[in-house]
């Protein structure tokens, strides 16, 4: 009989850094990040907005403060971590094996998702837009995407800028969607913009929002995670 393995994936939007209304201190999002305790963490938001979009979590600091490394890809400019903000922490070890696909997403305002590709498990993270006709067009493209490269084992998570559970949310129907609980304002969560979509041959075994004090002040987010059997 197989043993059975858990994953741990967390998702994080870090609001470059700057919490919910400053200063930039990145340390903080690091700690937090260190204390998910997770084996690859989706996040957006990594770099600053405007110009040549330098990194807002710089990259010198990452290992030594989590453990973790940036999954190699393409990133926005030379100055940037993440590509349309988004980039993927992970185990060194799991780093070494795993390849990344840019995905470029429809839209009013510029968007794209990364697929991190592992031998059994697939997680693509995206930040989805602000308008609701951009985010049923990006899910939908996601979501085929996501079955094409994945196959019966991905994730596709995220900031989905989705507060109803009922809308815009059509193209996940074949998939099990989590939303653990309230991630934003992350001072005083109320709504749940941050989800994953799991595909059927996924199975979990727990999940969460990761709410501390400093979360709290870290961002205008609060992380959110899984774990999965595989």
């Amino acid at each position: 009989m197989t043993p059975t393995r858990s994953l741990r994936v967390a998702s994080y939007n870090l609001h470059k850094c700057r919490g919910l209304t400053g200063p930039h201190a990145p340390e903080r999002n690091l700690q937090v990040i260190a204390d998910l305790r997770a084996d690859i963490v989706a996040l957006q938001e990594v770099d600053f907005r405007f110009g040549a979009r330098p990194e807002a979590l710089p990259r010198r600091m990452i290992q030594d403060m989590t453990g973790m490394v940036p999954a190699p890809h393409l990133t926005t400019s030379e100055q940037s971590l993440g590509w349309h903000g988004q980039t993927i922490l992970l185990r060194p070890d799991l780093a070494q094996v795993a390849s990344v696909r840019r995905l470029p997403l429809p839209g009013i305002e510029p968007r794209g998702a990364l697929a991190l590709r592992l031998a059994e498990l697939t997680v693509v993270v995206v930040h989805l837009g602000l308008a609701r006709s951009s985010r049923r067009a990006q899910l939908a493209r996601l979501a085929a995407k996501a079955a094409r490269i994945g196959g019966q084992r991905f994730i596709l998570t995220g900031d989905f800028n989705e507060w109803h559970d009922d809308r815009g949310l059509e193209s996940l129907s074949g998939l099990d969607v989590l939303a653990p609980g309230p991630s934003w304002p992350a001072p005083f969560p109320q709504l749940r913009y941050d989800r994953m979509a799991l595909s059927a041959g996924i199975a979990v075994l727990d999940s969460g929002v990761h709410d501390s004090p400093l979360a709290r002040r870290a961002s205008d987010h609060l992380p959110i995670w899984v774990d999965i059997a595989l």
